[in-house]
């Protein structure tokens, strides 16, 4: 009988001082191999002995975005790459993805314009039957976040392949990236989008609507977000104005709005999510045109 095989995602976070960026966005090969040892070493203590799991690691570290897309490509990507690898019924295993001839398989490869945040993030996987993964998906999750900092030797490495100053190096599941990505967004005043980004990773089916002047009005269903695009009067008009905005604001108040929306449509990019925008004129309903 076929064993059912599952994947449990997580990253190896480090944390960088501040005002300075990595030197190097990955490492050969040969350095992923060695890595990938420490990241074995240090998860050890959460993985039953001799459990036949295969722990893949990307040597490389990418923007916090990078993983959160939704169909979580870059994992998924990692974890057919090591389905596909040599060994694969051979029990526990570790596998490491590093350059070839300073490349990495296209899918795998960092985003150079998205380097310039402190936190980065290294992506692996524990690969396993069922019955083996699942238990330890939920002690990670209990676990991982209060008691997952990464050992000395495995932050050095990571800190001297990458030319990186790594102040903080510990282990996350991705529902903790999540947790912490969303006080992120709540901190930078985008609590507002939050939900949208979380239910394009969770439930990319669900609707969710932003409808809070002065925000954007914008409506996700179907993983596609459609954002009303009006000019001044049809924003007006749609009583998207601040509350109180007198004449001589308006046209400031505009400004705000479409730089706002300038910035939400470069977040959702980031995350891949697709942004339709929806024309909407003087006399239309931008909240009927965005539910067609």
């Amino acid at each position: 009988m076929k064993t059912d095989i599952e994947c449990c995602f997580g990253a190896l976070a480090l944390e960088l001082a501040p005002g300075t960026l990595a030197s190097n966005l990955a490492m050969d090969q040969a350095h992923a191999a060695e890595l990938v040892v420490l990241v074995a070493a240090d998860l050890s203590r959460f993985v039953p002995a001799q459990a036949p799991l295969q722990l893949a690691l990307l040597g490389a570290h990418v923007d916090p975005v990078e993983l959160l897309r939704p169909g979580w490509p870059l994992h998924n990507t990692l974890a057919e790459l090591a389905a596909r690898a040599p060994g694969e019924h051979e029990g526990a295993r570790m596998i490491a993805f590093g350059c070839h001839e300073r490349k990495l398989p296209a899918p795998l490869t960092p985003d150079a314009d998205l380097v310039g945040g402190p936190l980065r993030l290294l992506p692996w996987l524990l690969r396993g039957p069922r019955e083996l993964i699942a238990p330890l998906a939920e002690q990670l999750e209990n676990e991982l976040l209060e008691t997952g900092m990464a050992g000395a030797a495995t932050a050095l490495y990571a800190q001297q392949r990458f030319g990186a100053k790594v102040e903080h190096a510990r282990y996350l599941t991705l529902h903790d990236l999540v947790a912490m990505m969303a006080l992120q967004y709540e901190h930078a005043n985008l609590a507002e989008l939050w939900p949208v980004i979380e239910a394009s990773l969770f439930e990319p089916d669900a609707e969710r609507v932003i409808d809070a002047p002065p925000e954007p009005l914008l409506r996700m269903s179907g993983g596609t977000v459609r954002m009303a695009m009006l000019d001044i009067d049809a924003w007006a008009d749609a009583g998207l104005a601040p509350e109180h905005t007198t004449p001589e604001h308006l046209a400031g108040n505009y400004e705000a709005f479409c730089a706002r929306q300038r910035q939400f449509e470069a977040l959702l990019g980031a995350h891949h999510i697709v942004v339709e925008p929806v024309p909407c004129r003087v006399g239309s309903d931008p909240r009927e045109l965005l539910r067609r």
